[in-house]
């Protein structure tokens, strides 16, 4: 039992909800009634949630010897030596196995799940310590689930929902690297080197406005108008409360892990209920 709880805190479900990104596009549409849709979707997510897990276990087997020597690290499963080397592959080997099963009659989310892991191990291997093509990569997969959830499974895309998607990640891929300023020298990165902490403090700022102007435009948009109403307008303020509130956390040194992060703060959660009950409203 104990073995289950280590191969299962190896695959971080936690940072499944990251995969949530999915679903962006049958929520838009206003296509969830669609029950065969709806599978087609669900399915990209689980695929998502196997390959994602498959990218940290290889991660955590490459690093698991420096990882042993890191003061919070050491407690992963693997730097621990709860999992040894060999299962934590076979774990992998069988995530993916099942990623590829559960897209295997959609070819445009195969290829959409390869360039995932490609970019991601890349990340891993080397692209982390280069600065902006880290947080580059980091936003690169979260539009690569939004477009699992529209383009792969039928669903137009919509150019604002693109947009604000990018820079939304880019916003949470740099406030992720201005909370790990946060820690111990010797815990921290070696590409924070390259972020001094006001050019960090620009690109969030960036990020957020130029999130913010793109959800504007999107709502206050025909497009939106025509398939909306005018509910997306009332989502603005809560948009906009929610960005600030994560930016404030983050300068108190959270937001390195955005999934928990996120269901953290009572008030981020108060924000995102809201949003929906305006969206959902009749």
């Amino acid at each position: 039992m104990d073995t289950a709880r280590q191969l299962l805190r190896l695959m971080r479900p936690h940072q499944w909800l990251k995969n949530a990104f999915v679903f962006a596009g049958l929520l838009f549409s206003h296509t969830w009634a669609n029950g065969p849709l709806v599978l087609r979707v669900a399915q990209a997510f689980v695929a998502f949630c196997c390959v994602s897990s498959v990218v940290y276990i290889l991660n955590d087997w490459r690093d698991r010897a420096a990882d042993a020597q890191h003061p919070v690290k050491r407690r992963r499963p693997l730097a621990s030596g709860a999992i040894s080397p060999l299962q934590a592959l076979l774990l992998a080997g069988v995530l993916l196995a099942a990623g590829a099963a559960l897209a295997h009659a959609n070819g445009v989310l195969l290829i959409l799940l390869a360039l995932y892991v490609a970019l991601n191990l890349a990340y891993s291997w080397r692209l982390k310590h280069v600065p902006v093509v880290d947080v580059s990569i980091i936003a690169s997969g979260f539009m690569l689930r939004l477009l699992a959830g529209t383009v792969a499974v039928g669903i137009p895309p919509s150019r604002w929902l693109l947009l604000t998607g990018l820079f939304i990640a880019l916003f949470l891929g740099f406030s992720k690297r201005k909370a790990e300023t946060f820690y111990e020298p010797e815990q921290q990165r070696a590409v924070l080197e390259h972020y001094p902490a006001a050019l960090l403090d620009t690109y969030i700022a960036a990020t957020m406005t130029a999130t913010v102007i793109t959800y504007g435009l999107y709502a206050t948009s025909i497009e939106a108008m025509q398939q909306h109403g005018e509910r997306l307008v009332y989502t603005v303020p809560v948009v906009i409360f929610g960005m600030l509130r994560y930016a404030y956390q983050v300068h108190r040194g959270r937001g390195e892990d955005v999934s928990r992060d996120l269901l953290r703060d009572p008030w981020i959660l108060a924000a995102g209920v809201a949003w929906l009950l305006i969206f959902l409203a009749p």
